[in-house]
């Protein structure tokens, strides 16, 4: 990748790995779902002035059905999984498990667009595998409590972030980033509302979770998303991707800084060996002769 390729990605870390420290602060008062109403809302009213100056409104209207499948399936569905994950787990943890984002999206890319596997890439995914295991194991049980439906919602949400970034490259990789960013909050916005006016809280939530969102809806989601985008559309969705790589450790760095969330011994060794499994899954590291 190139220089800027790379600033891209560690800057789409810092600011994703931010997120779970907003949404642990935020989703107690607004409640999940209605937390992403008003994160991806503010979103777009962040991206469609910068938008209008810079594209044509066609590029949104003639792929408006594309933009709505990708927002749910970008946006909206992972956003919430993850909101509703931190209510019961660390925004390190929740990280942690967004990170197996980039082994789904090898899985898929190999099922869906016959991306070819070489051997490193079936070890790494058996590797990534084996760190979930490992990460999950003493959290999850068969009552299905609290904690294993948040770690089930974590994992469902890199789920859908590995299909997502793999039906942009399919379908949207030729559309201006800006675009896509755009226009899939704003569909997001629009298919959540109803919901998000039905569920509005009673009691309005206080001034810091306000700023939370809106920190979140313009940095996090705004800003992330025209890199993030920019960042498919320049080294691909596999690649891109990998800036899963980095988010965990800046959600653990701000989640222990600002709210004294612990970070655990197995912690760190679950999210190294999913690392090196992702890494090998996604082709960032090879052996091997190509299957």
């Amino acid at each position: 990748m190139k220089f800027s390729d790379i600033a891209d990605l560690v800057a789409l870390s810092a600011v994703w790995g931010a997120s779970f420290l907003f949404m642990r602060i935020a989703a107690p008062e607004f409640g999940p779902l209605v937390l992403v109403e008003v994160r991806v809302f503010i979103a777009a009213l962040f991206l469609l002035p910068i938008f209008l100056t810079r594209a044509d409104v066609s590029l949104l209207t003639d792929n408006w059905k594309k933009l709505s499948i990708l927002s749910l399936l970008n946006s909206a569905a992972p956003f919430y999984l993850l909101t509703f994950a931190t209510l019961s787990i660390t925004g390190g943890f929740a990280g942690i498990l967004n990170a197996t984002a980039p082994i789904w999206a090898a899985m898929i890319a190999w099922v869906w667009l016959a991306d070819r596997l070489n051997l490193s890439r079936i070890v790494g995914l058996l590797v990534g595998f084996i760190g979930v295991v490992l990460l999950v194991w003493d959290k999850v049980s068969l009552s299905f409590d609290g904690t294993t439906v948040a770690v089930l919602a974590g994992i469902v949400a890199a789920v859908f972030y590995g299909y997502g970034g793999n039906y942009a490259k399919k379908y949207l990789s030729g559309l201006n980033p800006l675009a896509i960013a755009t226009g899939s909050m704003i569909a997001a916005a629009i298919i959540l509302f109803p919901i998000a006016v039905y569920l509005w809280p009673s009691e309005m939530p206080s001034l810091r979770s306000w700023i939370a969102v809106i920190i979140m809806g313009v940095a996090s989601t705004g800003i992330a998303y025209i890199l993030y985008f920019r960042l498919i559309r320049n080294v691909g969705p596999a690649k891109a991707i990998t800036v899963t790589y980095l988010i965990p450790a800046f959600a653990m760095f701000w989640g222990a800084v600002f709210i004294d969330e612990k970070v655990t011994t197995s912690m760190i060794v679950g999210c190294a060996i999913i690392f090196l499994g992702t890494a090998l899954a996604t082709g960032m590291l090879s052996f091997g002769r190509v299957r």
